[in-house]
């Protein structure tokens, strides 16, 4: 089965790239659905959530629950297909991370996320095995700063489309086995996680879909020693802090959230108020947020062209496209 992501097979990709680009947002609010209940959408709320991410990966609810209830991010990701939870190890018992400032004492208090401080662009799991990929996250705020805070989003894809158009090689060097390092993280106990090597991007076999793994820190990751390699890094890198119209930037407030494919994020520092202080609930999951039927069946019609256009054997495998063409 055919692939846009195989670079053995342009046409293929041409395709795809037209489609993706055909349904693009074209402003920030045109990712938004309003919801009455996030832990229980109504049919149109959920497909309105899914068409969005099946052409962006991802849409940003609206609605007014603004109770400090972990589980309307759970019950809203199982609305859209997402179950296998990721509870990593500062996540509650349940599963469910809280965002907020931790108190200066603690395991979590060592975590950028857990202060107050920017963070820059990242992909969530970037440190996970490839057996643990996080697929999709669900993100509830129930209190914003009161200054700050604000979140900017960028659709993975696009940044693939970004970098193959602009050189091959550098996609070819980012989906390289070893193109991204992550060094092992001791502990008092010794090695709390061990080193993880890794391409940037990958396509999963079973679905055909494309996954990144992507940090902008500087320091806990090694990036390969060849030119391609720096070459793209740094072509990501100027992309990312660029004012691209593919980036959307928001600040979510109370009853917002945003559900999503693990695109590329970041966060901007914050000012707390000691008496409200920024509160946001986090579910990550190994899997993707389901594909609405219509954008199924116009992923076969599309599937049957890139076949036709692709006559030759290819390694890749998977779906051909996950955009709904209009």
């Amino acid at each position: 089965m055919t692939t846009p992501f195989d670079l053995a097979c342009p046409t293929a990709y041409q395709r795809w790239r037209d489609a993706k680009l055909a349904c693009q947002p074209r402003q920030a609010s045109d990712l938004i659905v309003d919801v009455a209940d996030p832990r229980a959408l109504q049919t149109r709320e959920r497909q309105a959530l899914l068409e969005r991410c099946a052409s962006s990966n991802m849409a940003i609810y609206r609605s007014p629950a603004h109770a400090e209830d972990k589980d309307i991010a759970r019950q809203l990701a199982s609305q859209l297909g997402s179950h296998r939870l990721d509870g990593n190890w500062l996540a509650d018992e349940d599963g469910i991370s809280r965002i907020a400032v931790s108190r200066p004492v603690g395991d979590r208090a060592a975590f950028i996320p857990y202060t107050n401080r920017p963070i820059k662009w990242h992909t969530d799991g970037y440190y996970h095995p490839e057996t643990r990929q996080i697929r999709a996250m669900t993100l509830h705020c129930v209190r914003q700063a009161s200054h700050g805070g604000e979140t900017a989003l960028m659709d993975h894809e696009m940044a693939y489309i970004a970098i193959r158009d602009a050189n091959p090689d550098w996609v070819r060097a980012l989906m390289a086995p070893q193109a991204m390092t992550i060094p092992e993280r001791l502990d008092e106990d010794g090695i709390a996680r061990a080193e993880q090597a890794g391409p940037v991007f990958s396509v999963d076999a079973q679905t055909g879909e494309l996954h990144m793994r992507y940090t902008a820190r500087t320091r806990s990751v090694l990036w390969k020693g060849d030119t391609a390699t720096r070459d793209a890094v740094g072509f990501l890198e100027q992309l990312l802090s660029n004012d691209s119209s593919h980036i959307v930037r928001l600040r979510l407030q109370p009853g917002m959230g945003l559900v999503c494919n693990n695109v590329l994020h970041n966060r901007a520092g914050f000012d707390d108020d000691p008496s409200q202080p920024r509160l946001l609930y986090r579910a990550r999951y190994l899997d993707r947020i389901v594909k609405p039927t219509q954008v199924q069946d116009s992923v076969r019609a599309v599937e049957n062209n890139a076949k036709n256009a692709c006559s030759h054997s290819l390694t890749g495998v998977g779906s051909y496209l996950n955009y709904s063409v209009s």
